[in-house]
Protein backbone atom coordinates (compact mmCIF):
# COMPACT_ATOMS: atom_id res chain seq x y z
CA UNK A 1 0.00 0.00 0.00
CA UNK A 2 0.99 3.75 -1.12
CA UNK A 3 1.13 6.66 1.50
CA UNK A 4 -1.41 7.51 -1.02
CA UNK A 5 -3.65 4.55 -0.48
CA UNK A 6 -3.48 4.85 3.52
CA UNK A 7 -4.87 8.77 3.94
CA UNK A 8 -7.38 8.39 1.05
CA UNK A 9 -8.92 5.01 3.39
CA UNK A 10 -8.09 7.13 6.29
CA UNK A 11 -10.60 9.90 4.25
CA UNK A 12 -12.97 7.16 3.35
CA UNK A 13 -13.52 5.55 6.81
CA UNK A 14 -13.70 9.29 8.57
CA UNK A 15 -15.71 10.49 5.77
CA UNK A 16 -14.07 13.90 6.59
CA UNK A 17 -10.81 15.89 6.40
CA UNK A 18 -10.26 15.17 9.91
CA UNK A 19 -7.03 16.87 12.02
CA UNK A 20 -5.07 12.90 11.27
CA UNK A 21 -5.94 12.80 7.52
CA UNK A 22 -4.57 16.82 7.25
CA UNK A 23 -1.87 15.80 9.19
CA UNK A 24 -1.09 11.93 6.93
CA UNK A 25 -1.83 14.12 3.69
CA UNK A 26 0.90 16.92 4.49
CA UNK A 27 3.17 14.21 6.23
CA UNK A 28 3.03 12.33 2.47
CA UNK A 29 3.22 15.44 0.07
CA UNK A 30 4.28 18.82 1.99
CA UNK A 31 3.39 22.45 0.51
CA UNK A 32 1.47 20.17 -2.51
CA UNK A 33 -0.78 18.20 0.03
CA UNK A 34 -1.36 21.99 1.79
CA UNK A 35 -2.33 23.58 -1.60
CA UNK A 36 -5.03 20.44 -2.07
CA UNK A 37 -6.45 20.53 1.11
CA UNK A 38 -7.29 24.44 0.98
CA UNK A 39 -8.43 24.42 -2.69
CA UNK A 40 -10.68 21.18 -1.72
CA UNK A 41 -11.99 23.72 1.67
CA UNK A 42 -12.52 26.51 -1.05
CA UNK A 43 -14.64 23.93 -3.16
CA UNK A 44 -12.61 24.39 -6.51
CA UNK A 45 -12.36 20.84 -7.14
CA UNK A 46 -15.34 20.80 -9.83
CA UNK A 47 -17.09 17.72 -11.07
CA UNK A 48 -18.30 17.97 -14.89
CA UNK A 49 -20.10 14.69 -17.08
CA UNK A 50 -16.56 14.42 -18.73
CA UNK A 51 -13.94 15.82 -16.48
CA UNK A 52 -12.62 16.31 -12.70
CA UNK A 53 -11.38 19.90 -12.86
CA UNK A 54 -9.29 21.82 -10.18
CA UNK A 55 -9.69 25.55 -10.14
CA UNK A 56 -5.93 26.71 -9.56
CA UNK A 57 -4.24 30.11 -8.94
CA UNK A 58 -3.71 30.80 -12.53
CA UNK A 59 -5.41 28.32 -14.70
CA UNK A 60 -7.77 25.20 -14.20
CA UNK A 61 -6.32 21.70 -14.50
CA UNK A 62 -8.33 18.89 -15.68
CA UNK A 63 -7.28 15.62 -13.17
CA UNK A 64 -8.29 12.82 -15.64
CA UNK A 65 -7.40 9.17 -14.17
CA UNK A 66 -5.49 10.21 -11.73
CA UNK A 67 -3.29 12.23 -13.91
CA UNK A 68 -2.60 16.25 -14.26
CA UNK A 69 -0.71 17.91 -16.93
CA UNK A 70 0.23 20.78 -14.73
CA UNK A 71 3.96 21.92 -15.26
CA UNK A 72 4.74 20.72 -11.86
CA UNK A 73 3.76 17.48 -12.93
CA UNK A 74 5.32 17.32 -15.89
CA UNK A 75 9.23 18.36 -14.63
CA UNK A 76 9.17 17.98 -11.09
CA UNK A 77 7.50 14.60 -10.17
CA UNK A 78 8.66 10.87 -10.81
CA UNK A 79 6.08 9.78 -12.63
CA UNK A 80 6.80 5.96 -11.46
CA UNK A 81 6.02 6.91 -8.14
CA UNK A 82 2.58 6.60 -7.05
CA UNK A 83 2.57 9.03 -4.09
CA UNK A 84 4.46 11.84 -5.73
CA UNK A 85 1.53 13.76 -7.25
CA UNK A 86 0.45 17.74 -7.86
CA UNK A 87 -1.81 19.54 -5.80
CA UNK A 88 -3.98 19.63 -8.38
CA UNK A 89 -4.18 15.36 -8.32
CA UNK A 90 -4.21 15.73 -4.21
CA UNK A 91 -6.93 17.67 -4.38
CA UNK A 92 -9.03 15.19 -6.41
CA UNK A 93 -8.47 12.53 -4.10
CA UNK A 94 -9.26 14.35 -0.88
CA UNK A 95 -12.57 15.31 -2.99
CA UNK A 96 -13.86 12.27 -4.13
CA UNK A 97 -12.90 10.28 -0.76
CA UNK A 98 -14.96 12.56 1.23
CA UNK A 99 -17.60 13.57 -1.60
CA UNK A 100 -16.29 16.58 -1.22
CA UNK A 101 -16.52 17.65 -4.92
CA UNK A 102 -18.55 20.60 -6.25
CA UNK A 103 -20.84 18.11 -9.18
CA UNK A 104 -21.67 20.21 -12.03
CA UNK A 105 -24.59 18.71 -14.57
CA UNK A 106 -23.08 19.75 -17.44
CA UNK A 107 -19.98 19.05 -20.15
CA UNK A 108 -16.94 20.84 -19.14
CA UNK A 109 -16.00 21.13 -22.96
CA UNK A 110 -19.05 23.28 -23.00
CA UNK A 111 -18.27 25.48 -20.22
CA UNK A 112 -14.76 25.76 -21.11
CA UNK A 113 -15.59 27.34 -24.53
CA UNK A 114 -17.31 30.71 -22.38
CA UNK A 115 -13.82 31.17 -20.46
Amino acid sequence: MTAVDDWVALLESEGTLSPEAVTAIVDAHGDRGQRAIEAVGESRVKGYRDFTVVVGYEDEYIVENGGCPCADAEYNLDSEDPDDLCWHAIAVRIAEAIDAVDDHDMWYSDVRDFL
